[in-house]
């Protein structure tokens, strides 16, 4: 079995569970293939680790599975580089929430049995896609798992934005932006904003305006297979499009297009846990605060 590794370099840490969790794996014939930073930063701090070779992930890994060191940052960042290849992805916590994740890295033999023994579910989870006329301007991952963000820039004025879906008119507002999330990000940036919590494998999406001037403004969900058409404009030149954090600058009045993505991201879950699982022990649901 051959299992790609992405990780972030803020691990110092948990750098010695990683080392356990690594060797591990080789211990039970696994090849492991790093990211090329990801293993360059790890060598320079754990010198026995086991042989890896190195790739990128969005030039393509030859791997049955990926596994995400770190945060939901970095479940996000592997989801966009890998969502082409149709390989799934277990998230192994090494920060603090990790609401993406499904095992903390110090799960070490929970980990290796689940991997090596295929005793796991994958969900596959909707992404979405950002279209622009001016393909220049868009990043060259236009994909984004848990949501993209329309927002002002540099800016206190609010901005217009106006939306049609599927070639007819929704709504006009004005407000700090607009956000459009898949399930899986609705408990997200989609929360703080005061949009709806999904099941994550459910086929819709979630507009939830930010701060908008009309108090009528509110989240709307909308089928997965409709395609959003939206055009923002502001006092200031440029406004800013967010996919997962990944950022660009559009001219204002700049119109894009916001459809369902052609890939799924694979997420691989642990036996017992499941959406309402994640919803008591990572949000706290049920919990008597008295």
């Amino acid at each position: 079995m051959r299992i790609a590794i992405s990780g972030n370099t803020y691990q110092h840490e948990m750098l010695e569970h990683i080392e356990r969790l690594l060797l591990a794996l080789a211990a039970r014939g696994v090849q492991l293939v790093a990211e090329r930073a990801f293993d360059s930063y790890l060598r320079q701090q754990l010198p026995g680790l086991p042989p890896m070779r190195q790739c990128e992930l969005e030039n393509g890994v030859d791997a049955q599975a990926i596994m995400s060191i770190g945060g939901d940052g970095t479940f996000l960042r592997t989801a966009q580089a890998v969502c082409s290849q149709d390989i799934p992805i277990m998230g192994v916590n090494s920060g603090h929430l990790g609401y993406l994740t499904t095992a903390d890295v110090k799960d070490t033999a929970l980990i290796v049995e689940a991997l090596t023994g295929g005793t796991y579910r994958i969900e596959h989870r909707s992404m979405l896609e950002l279209g622009c006329d001016n393909a220049q301007a868009l990043p060259p991952l236009p994909y984004a798992l848990n949501e993209i963000s329309i927002v002002r820039q540099e800016t206190s004025s609010m901005i217009d934005v106006t939306v049609d879906i599927d070639g007819q008119p929704l709504t006009h507002f004005k407000g700090d932006g607009l956000l459009v999330c898949t399930p899986t990000g609705s408990t997200a940036y989609n929360l703080s904003v005061g949009g709806p919590i999904m099941e994550p494998t459910t086929r819709c999406f979630a507009l939830s305006p930010i701060s908008p001037h009309a108090l009528t403004m509110r989240p709307i969900v909308v089928r997965d297979d409709a395609v959003l058409d939206i055009t923002t404009r502001s006092r200031a030149p440029f406004y800013q499009v967010s996919l997962d954090g990944q950022c660009t600058v559009l001219k204002s009045g700049t119109s894009v297009r916001i459809a369902r993505a052609p890939h799924t991201t694979g997420v691989i879950q642990l036996q017992g846990t499941n959406f309402a699982h994640t919803l008591r022990h990572k949000l706290m649901w049920g919990k008597d605060n008295r």
